[in-house]
C-alpha cells in the first residue's frame, strides 16, 4: 500500500498490527504440530493455548470456551449447524446478516423466518417477542454491529426474549470486536463468532465461542484437535498472530472510540452537500460510516475515491468484487438509497487526516457527478 493512499476499509480487512506480524513470523520460524508430544510440539502447544486465552479475554470468556476455525464464516456455520443437530427446529435470523450466517440458515433445511428491521436499522423486538411465541425450539442469529452502516444492535434485549422462551441465541461479532467492548456474558448469548483479519490479525482464522447452554459439533472429521470440535491441524501461526490481535485490540478500545469524532465531522461535510447518512440516530461502531449520495451509483463512487487514492467500500466486501443494491439498505426501507450505499471503516492506523482526505475526494467526485446532470439537463 503506498504511503500516499488512504486506507478506510478496515471493515472489509483490516491492516496487521505490528505485534500480530511479529508473532506470525515468531511461529513460523518454529515450525511443529501442536498435537506433537516432544519439546517442539509442546512449544507450538503453548501458543495456541496462550492465544486461546487472549482471544477469550477478548470478549470475557475462559480460555475453555475458544473453539479456532478458518474464519467468521466458519464459526457461523459451526454455530448454526451445532445448534441444528442440538434440536432446534426453526431459526430466526435479522434482515441484516452477514450472507455467513444467511446463507448457512438457508442451508439448513430448517424453517426460517427473517426479524424486520426500522428505518435506522435497528431489529424490532416486538416481532421477535411475537415471533418466539411459535411452537418449535428456535435458534435466533442476530449480529452486534452491523458490517455495512455499523449500527450496534440490543443483543441483550433479545437473548432476555429468546432465554424466556428456551431458544438459542448465536451471535455474530465479527465486526464489533476491538472496535467496541464485548462481553459475552452481558451480552447473553449462546455461541459468538469472531474474525482475527477485521480486527488486525491475519486472514483466515477465526473462532467460536461457545457457552454453556450450547454443544459445539464437529464438521469435519478426523484427529480430537480443538477438543474434538473441530478436527485438522490447528493454523498455529495465524492462532498465535489472531492472540497478539485481539490482546492489543483489547487494550486499544479508548483510542479506537476517538474515531467517532472524525466518523461524524465527515458526516456532517457529506450531509451539508446533500448526502444521506444511514444509520444516523442509533448507536455505531466508532469508526463505520455508511451514506448515500442519490444518483451516485456505489460503484462509480469507489472506482473515482479509489483513482483519488481513498481505499472504501459498497457494503460487504466478501462477495467476490461484486457491488450491487445494498439488501441491508434496502431492510432499512430506504430501497431508493440503496444502490448508491457507500461504506467507509476506519481502525487502528487510521488518523483524523485519513478521514479529512476522504471527505476531499468523495466531494470532488460529487462535484463533478453534479457538473455533469447540469450539462445534460
Amino acid at each position: 500500500m503506498s504511503r500516499a493512499s488512504v486506507y478506510l476499509d478496515y471493515n472489509a480487512t483490516a491492516p496487521m498490527r505490528p505485534e500480530a506480524r511479529e508473532a506470525l513470523l515468531s511461529a513460523l520460524e518454529s515450525p511443529a504440530n501442536p498435537s506433537s508430544v516432544h519439546a517442539a510440539g509442546r512449544a507450538a502447544r503453548d501458543l495456541v493455548e496462550r492465544a486461546r486465552a487472549e482471544v477469550g479475554a477478548l470478549v470475557g470468556v475462559p480460555a475453555g470456551s475458544v473453539t479456532f476455525v478458518s474464519g467468521g464464516t466458519e464459526a457461523n456455520a459451526l454455530a448454526i449447524e451445532s445448534a441444528k443437530i442440538a434440536g432446534v427446529q426453526r431459526i430466526i435470523i435479522s434482515a441484516i446478516e452477514h450472507d455467513a450466517v444467511t446463507e448457512t440458515a438457508k442451508a439448513s433445511g430448517l424453517p426460517l423466518e427473517v426479524m424486520p428491521v426500522d428505518s435506522l436499522g435497528i431489529v424490532d423486538l416486538d416481532w421477535l417477542a411475537q415471533a418466539l411465541e411459535k411452537p418449535g425450539k428456535t435458534l435466533v442469529c442476530l449480529m452486534l454491529a452491523n458490517n455495512e452502516t455499523g449500527v450496534i444492535q440490543p443483543v441483550d434485549k433479545a437473548s432476555a426474549l429468546v432465554r424466556a422462551a428456551e431458544g438459542l441465541l448465536h451471535v455474530d461479532a465479527v465486526q464489533a470486536a476491538g472496535k467496541i467492548a464485548v462481553d459475552f456474558s452481558a451480552l447473553g448469548a449462546d455461541t459468538l463468532a469472531l474474525s482475527a483479519h477485521k480486527l488486525g490479525g491475519p486472514q483466515g482464522v477465526g473462532a467460536l465461542v461457545a457457552g454453556t447452554r450450547a454443544t459445539v459439533s464437529r464438521r469435519q472429521h478426523g484427529g480430537g484437535q480443538e477438543r474434538g470440535r473441530r478436527a485438522g491441524t490447528e493454523n498455529v501461526a495465524g492462532i498465535a498472530s489472531f492472540g497478539a490481535a485481539a490482546r492489543v485490540a483489547r487494550d486499544s478500545l479508548a483510542s479506537m472510540a476517538e474515531q467517532a469524532h472524525w466518523r461524524d465531522a465527515l458526516a456532517q461535510r457529506l450531509k451539508a452537500q446533500g448526502a444521506v447518512v444511514l444509520g444516523e440516530g442509533a448507536d455505531r461502531l466508532p469508526q463505520t460510516l455508511c451514506f448515500a449520495g442519490e444518483g451516485f451509483g456505489s460503484e462509480v463512487q469507489v472506482m473515482n475515491m479509489d483513482l483519488a487514492g481513498v481505499m472504501v467500500s459498497a457494503g460487504s466486501a466478501c462477495s467476490s468484487g461484486k457491488v450491487k443494491a445494498s439488501r441491508v439498505v434496502e431492510a432499512m426501507g430506504r430501497s431508493d438509497l440503496a444502490p448508491f450505499a457507500l461504506r467507509v471503516s476506519g481502525g487502528w492506523a487510521s488518523t483524523e487526516d485519513d478521514w479529512n482526505k476522504c471527505g476531499d475526494a468523495w466531494l470532488a467526485a460529487w462535484k463533478r457527478i453534479g457538473a455533469r446532470r447540469r450539462e445534460v439537463a
